[in-house]
């Protein structure tokens, strides 16, 4: 656990607000949530005395905070894996992760993580809650993922995704034809009976997903999706629920469609790739610092690509 003191008055431009309100505009470095549980948990006094959350300030109080909070694991271990950084600054990283990488350690699986690499690039990461990883991609998604360098960089760019204000593009291949583009708008919660998958359920949180295509072929679809929510196998649980599941896809993938009269090589590639066919492309948001918005573009990876010119040379043999 980590510890946090402050001291300091309240402005008297504060008059008329509430506490919690108070606190987030005077200490932006945390999240307005774990501030309004240091108020509840009596962590902060005004004055010498215990407030309550909507308590009104009128400006010239001391306040005084003494919290806890969860810091980052320090057991991780610092890996020299070598990271592909599109962009770094005093605030923010901004890495294309390969495929094959999983993003956090989890239960059997310490080590070889993106966090185990980061800690060893930037051993000061360490102050930071989970290194600095404010969202995540499945262990064989490729793509733009970004890295706060510091609480408050950590703080205001999970409000961001929290408040659905951060671009997230993704290109991907999908089996079956697409007649055009469109939107699935339907709730993702843990699968009633394979605890390990996702699956859309009634109970499940509200996740949007909206998708155009690129190219067709004779038994497959190049497509962009855009998400307004960030659940767990989104992208790959909304295909394969409305029977476009993604190539590749282990879990949601199904039964494989393959073109008619298609060529051996594309036929051996469709069967052996070796991932979902998924790919995080575009990735924008306001800068935590310059309170602008900046973005970011990467290339599909060659596995895709390549599967991508055999789709379009090898799909209409005779």
């Amino acid at each position: 656990m980590s510890i946090e003191e402050l001291e300091f008055q309240v402005p008297l431009t504060q008059k008329g607000k509430r506490l919690d309100q108070t606190l987030a505009e005077l200490c932006p470095q945390h999240s307005r949530s774990r501030l309004q549980s240091w108020i509840k948990s009596g962590y902060v006094t005004i004055n010498n005395t215990i407030p309550k959350q909507r308590d009104m300030v009128q400006g010239g109080e001391i306040i005084q905070i003494r919290a806890q909070y969860e810091a980052m694991d320090k057991s991780w271990s610092r890996e020299a894996i070598p990271l592909d950084i599109v962009y770094s600054d005093k605030d923010i990283i901004v890495i294309n992760k390969p495929p094959g990488l999983v993003v956090h350690p989890g239960a059997g699986n310490r080590e070889h993580t993106l966090l185990n690499a980061l800690l060893y690039h930037h051993p000061e990461l360490e102050q930071v809650p989970r290194a600095g990883i404010v969202q995540r991609l499945d262990k064989d998604t490729s793509g733009l993922m970004v890295v706060a360098r510091t609480l408050s960089a950590h703080t205001y760019l999970v409000d961001q995704l929290h408040n659905r204000l951060v671009t997230r593009e993704y290109r991907c291949i999908v089996s079956g034809v697409m007649t055009a583009g469109g939107s699935v708008n339907a709730p993702i919660g843990r699968h009633p009976v394979k605890r390990k998958s996702m699956a859309i359920v009634e109970s499940g949180k509200p996740a949007i997903t909206h998708y155009r295509v690129l190219k067709k072929f004779p038994a497959n679809t190049y497509i962009q999706l855009q998400l307004e929510s960030g659940r767990t196998h989104q992208i790959r649980v909304h295909m394969a629920h409305i029977r476009y599941p993604v190539v590749g896809d282990p879990v949601y993938g199904g039964r494989q469609r393959f073109p008619k009269n298609a060529g051996a090589e594309l036929l051996q590639a469709l069967q052996d790739f070796p991932r979902q066919a998924l790919h995080a492309s575009r990735l924008a948001f306001t800068h935590p610092r310059k309170s602008k918005v900046v973005s970011w573009e990467a290339p599909i990876p060659e596995d895709m690509s390549n599967l991508l010119i055999l789709l379009e040379t090898n799909g209409n043999k005779p």
